[in-house]
């Protein structure tokens, strides 16, 4: 068995500067929670008795009367479930599950509220997409409304995709003193290889194939309950959410509708009953997300090749708890870190190779046993992170915990420390005088990673598309595609690109993207300079770029730049483009104030904690 070794120095350089730089914010941050406390009473016992009996009329009589005495825990249920969505639908079983065990142990658990839950799967390269980004911060209000009632002394957070679970902890940080567990669902059950997906996706983008032929690859791809299998955003979340200790030791990636999810689900009930204030394992979520459990989630994301639109959520769900990250860290920290997995779009795999080669525990007893991993960090089991490097299972006994396999089941899909797929962890912070933006290099090919071209310079994705199919693309080129920001029009992802991208890669041209908007938790095999900052409508500087600029983008050294003299840039009157289009429509004329009031992408694109 390995054993640990002492942090990396760049791991404990990069974590007190973290924690140097938001002294103020979350010392004021801890002192609300510490306010906020009901040590040795249930929180519902500062309610009167109206308020009380508001809030218990419509439980069973058992319920009610063991809230009546103010003295059983009562649980808190928050959840994304809707029975569209397949990620979602598995959650629907999840409270009568949480309310019985709950009573096996002295507890009530009541469904405080639910959060909407959309999927950028079904609103890719829609109008409704341009809502993605800021559903992150109503799920957060959302959250807190839930929880306002004040009748809690513990939440259960259930819920796995792009925006939920950075929404929900979000939410659940300005409730920091109750304990917080995160219950996920699991992935669906694997489809069709992902190399057949991505080439039928390739065929249609060059007209190869008709439609039926796509729907039929998707509908085979994305086929029954669960969260989609490939390693984006949703993914990535569950990663960062064991590390940090926020889930039961190896609960990411268990199906749903098993008997081990079953007995997961009911045994993160019984844990949360134990931990609350009425206890003596008392552990708020204030404790549980400090900066150590913040910097060994940036560090999980790398050591998977996670998706980039963490650099804006976990920026976020740091501020909630006072805590102050930006981009340097992800790359400083990036330097150092080795790739240790290889899941679409890094690799051929999906989450569940990944998780039957090892999983997630095999994959921390490795950082832990390179010092990459702050391993005494407060989680919800009351254990150091040491606990995580085990998996759960059903013995004769019931639900136990068992070591994770000492060795790889696959090496094409998890590796040790000792053979890493790269040096890195793939994500690279890029200057110049464009501004500041992030790349993903993990499923970036080596001949790939530089690329000097002229521009090609659009304001709206559809465009790049028109021009591909008209042949106008077909050459060296970098695409910048403009006023793609939080601000301009809600930030929305341009996955829709990258079969059109990939393409023209494939037949032998230099391609790269440059925006100020987002790409997919998918990013691929194209290099992507993406939330370029500041954003067009704030005066980004890619808003000056003109066609045939020689635009240079460098993922080794970090440069992005154009090259044009410096002078001659700032002197470019660009007018602005007619965005009123983007302000109406699908919902879209709701969120006029989120799109004025969100911060930049650096600072986690957030519309709420005044734009961070």
């Amino acid at each position: 068995m390995k054993t640990s070794a002492p942090l990396h120095e760049r791991v404990r350089a990069v974590t007190e500067r973290i924690r140097e730089r938001s002294q103020p914010t979350r010392s004021a941050y801890l002192e609300r929670m510490r306010e906020a406390q009901r040590r040795d009473k249930p929180t519902r016992s500062g309610l009167s008795c109206t308020n009380l009996a508001h809030g218990f009329a419509a439980m069973d009589t058992q319920d009610k009367d063991k809230l009546r005495v103010a003295r059983w825990p009562n649980l808190a249920i928050v959840s994304s479930y809707n029975d569209m969505l397949s990620a979602h639908r598995p959650l629907e079983r999840y409270p009568e599950l949480i309310k019985l065990a709950a009573r096996e142990v002295g507890a009530v658990a009541q469904f405080a509220g639910g959060v909407p839950a959309m999927c950028d799967g079904v609103t890719q390269g829609q109008p409704g997409m341009e809502l993605s980004l800021f559903s992150r911060d109503v799920i957060a209000m959302s959250t807190a409304i839930a929880l306002s009632h004040n009748m809690f002394d513990a939440t259960l957070c259930l819920g796995v995709c792009d925006k939920i679970v950075p929404g929900l902890l979000m939410g659940a940080l300005t409730f920091g003193h109750l304990p917080t567990l995160f219950v996920p669902g699991g992935p669906m059950t694997s489809g069709i290889p992902n190399k057949e997906k991505a080439r039928i996706r390739q065929l249609f983008a060059e007209g190869k194939v008709g439609r039926d032929a796509l729907l039929e690859s998707e509908a085979q791809s994305y086929h029954s309950q669960g969260t989609c299998t490939f390693y984006g955003t949703a993914n990535s979340n569950q990663v960062m959410m064991e590390v940090m200790g926020l889930h039961l030791p190896g609960a990411a990636f268990v199906t749903p509708n098993t008997p081990l999810r079953d007995a997961l689900t009911s045994a993160a009930a019984r844990r949360a009953a134990k931990i609350t204030a009425l206890g003596d394992e008392y552990l708020p979520l204030s404790q549980t997300v400090d900066e150590r459990a913040i910097v060994n989630a940036i560090v999980g994301l790398l050591a998977t090749g996670g998706s980039t639109n963490h650099t804006l959520h976990l920026v976020a769900m740091a501020h909630a708890a006072g805590i102050n990250i930006n981009w340097d860290d992800f790359s400083d920290l990036s330097e150092i870190v080795p790739l240790l997995a290889r899941i679409y779009p890094n690799g051929a795999a999906d989450v569940n190779h990944f998780h039957a080669a090892g999983g997630i525990g095999f994959l921390i007893r490795e950082l832990i046993s390179s010092g990459l991993l702050h391993q005494d960090t407060v989680t919800v089991v009351g254990q150091g992170l040491e606990a995580y490097t085990r998996e759960p299972w059903l013995s004769p006994n019931g639900l136990e915990w068992r070591p994770a396999p000492a060795q790889s089941g696959d090496h094409e899909v998890l590796r040790p420390i000792t053979d890493p797929f790269g040096a890195d962890g793939g994500l690279k912070v890029l200057r110049g005088n464009l501004g500041r933006g992030v790349i993903k290099t993990s499923a970036v090919q080596p001949q790939h990673r530089v690329v000097e071209a002229p521009a090609r310079v659009f304001d709206d994705q559809e465009d790049v598309i028109k021009a591909f199919k008209a042949g106008e693309l077909a050459r060296d080129c970098v695409v910048v595609v403009r006023y793609q920001g939080p601000r301009a029009n809600g930030m929305p992802e341009l996955h829709q690109l990258t079969p059109t991208l990939t393409s023209l890669q494939s037949k032998g041209f230099k391609v790269a993207l440059v925006t100020d908007g987002r790409m997919s938790g998918a990013s691929g095999a194209v290099p992507a300079a993406i939330h370029m900052s500041p954003e067009c409508l704030a005066g980004g500087p890619i808003e000056k770029v003109q066609d045939g600029d020689i635009i240079r983008l460098d993922s080794y050294t970090g440069v992005l730049e154009v090259k044009v003299p410096d002078a001659v840039l700032r002197g470019r009157v660009v007018p602005k483009p007619d965005l009123s289009r983007n302000s109406f429509g699908m919902g879209r004329e709701l969120f006029a104030t989120f799109r004025a009031a969100a911060g930049d992408a650096e600072a986690g694109a957030a519309s709420v904690y005044g734009g961070l």
